[in-house]
């Protein structure tokens, strides 16, 4: 791995962070995971505020974890204010991530579900709601895309894919605990067979 990219941030950077999380918010239909495409684009390939490797590992390390999904934007949050200057500047980060990702969805997430649950009737809600499974398996899907690209993609690589399709084919069609899933690739991985 590459040494951190050493940043100097000034307060129009710390604001363009937040404005940034503020708008992705309204996007996380799916999650917060479903705009990782566009973290990933903002912070590491237009801002160079992150290498990929550091953005890969946030994601990975916060989706092992125990808790809540959204914590891999406070890691990235965490790994820009680190790479900015040092400890408090990564509590800066955390803190200005995490808040431009909730604050939004979590105002917009509470009246829309008042206002569903009032209209729960009306075919237009229903509509709405069938509409949007589309765009969320989509914008899981592109998260996917990125985060597996990182790992390869040439064929010598086929023992990765497989085990994600077959994964992927396990969780739709079994009741099998992911949990279960994520020890075999750790050990499939332990044992240098993946």
């Amino acid at each position: 791995m590459t040494d951190s990219p050493h940043l100097v941030f000034g307060v129009g950077d710390w604001l363009e962070l937040f404005l940034h999380y503020l708008s992705l918010s309204l996007l996380s239909i799916g999650g917060a995971i479903s705009t990782a495409p566009d973290m990933h684009r903002f912070l590491v390939d237009k801002q160079h505020w992150l290498l990929d490797s550091q953005f890969n590992a946030s994601i990975a390390i916060a989706q092992a974890a125990p808790g809540p999904n959204v914590l891999f934007v406070a890691l990235l949050g965490w790994n820009v204010g680190v790479n900015a200057g040092g400890t408090l500047t990564g509590l800066l980060g955390v803190f200005l991530t995490m808040l431009g990702m909730l604050i939004p969805s979590t105002l917009l997430s509470y009246t829309a579900a008042q206002w569903g649950y009032r209209n729960r009737d009306l075919r237009a809600v229903r509509a709405f709601k069938q509409g949007m499974a589309p765009i969320v398996v989509a914008l899981l899907l592109a998260t996917s895309w990125i985060l597996a690209a990182s790992s390869g993609s040439s064929l010598k690589e086929w023992p990765v894919w497989l085990l994600t399709a077959a994964t992927t084919l396990i969780v739709w069609r079994s009741r099998i605990h992911l949990l279960w899933l994520l020890g075999a690739g750790a050990l499939l991985g332990w044992f240098g067979l993946i």
